[in-house]
């Protein structure tokens, strides 16, 4: 019996998907950066080519997403070398870039913006094996670590429901708290360094950091997942 020859043209379009799967490969099964944990409420998160989606404890977080919680929403997400960040109420956070291998410190990169709102953050290995390479952007400052535990609050004429330790609206600016370790606030203005137990605040773009008293500060406790109750509103819109 004579075998019946292949035809070039029925290999061609399997020969075109394992190309487009070798070029595409590393971007289609990138490793995710981080999970959700923990979300006491709506929590969205926005893709870069522009699809948006509801997220729940065990979603995958990925480098180039826009995380955003609804009103009365905390939620939590671990990365994968082992950091954490806890989101307030009302919070934008994007994450710009990350890479960990836990075999190759060169490659560690882990750079977020806060566009909006409020969080602590627990550092995790990219901070301590290279700090250079993790950054925590703001409009008026951008954050540096040397293995740390901190938190931020950005005011944007929506703080009027917060109050700082002394009971007072806390004014437009970055607020921040350092529980552990220490800190790089660099802006226009210069670089400030606070360490722990410290409390600082960033006017604008162009004024350097400065301490403030513990009765200024701001102090970004996070309560315990299964504390606040999620609420009716959902509203999540990422703008």
């Amino acid at each position: 019996m004579t075998a019946c020859p292949i035809s070039p043209c029925r290999l061609a379009p399997c020969s075109a998907l394992l190309v487009a799967l070798l070029l595409g490969g590393p971007a289609a099964w990138a490793a995710p950066a981080g999970e959700v944990t923990h979300v006491s409420g709506a929590l969205m998160s926005r893709k870069a080519d522009g699809t948006s989606k509801i997220l729940a404890p065990k979603s995958q977080v990925e480098a180039g997403d826009l995380l955003a919680t609804a009103a009365d929403t905390y939620a939590r997400v671990k990365f994968t070398d082992g950091g954490e960040v806890t989101l307030r109420p009302n919070t934008q956070l994007r994450v710009d870039s990350f890479s960990f291998d836990k075999n190759a410190a060169g490659k560690d990169s882990a750079v977020f913006s806060l566009l909006k709102g409020g969080l602590r953050t627990i550092t995790g290995l990219v901070g301590k094996r290279k700090p250079n390479s993790y950054e925590m952007r703001t409009t008026v400052a951008t954050i540096g670590i040397r293995g740390t535990n901190y938190g931020l609050l950005f005011c944007q004429e929506d703080c009027q429901n917060l109050t700082n330790n002394d009971g007072q609206v806390p004014a437009n600016g970055l607020h921040l708290d350092v529980a552990d370790g220490i800190i790089s606030v660099t802006n226009q203005g210069g670089v400030v360094l606070f360490s722990a137990g410290q409390f600082g605040y960033v006017q604008n773009i162009t004024t350097p950091a400065t301490p403030v008293p513990p009765s200024q500060g701001v102090t970004n406790n996070m309560p315990g997942f299964g504390g606040p109750p999620a609420g009716n509103n959902a509203e999540c819109a990422v703008q």
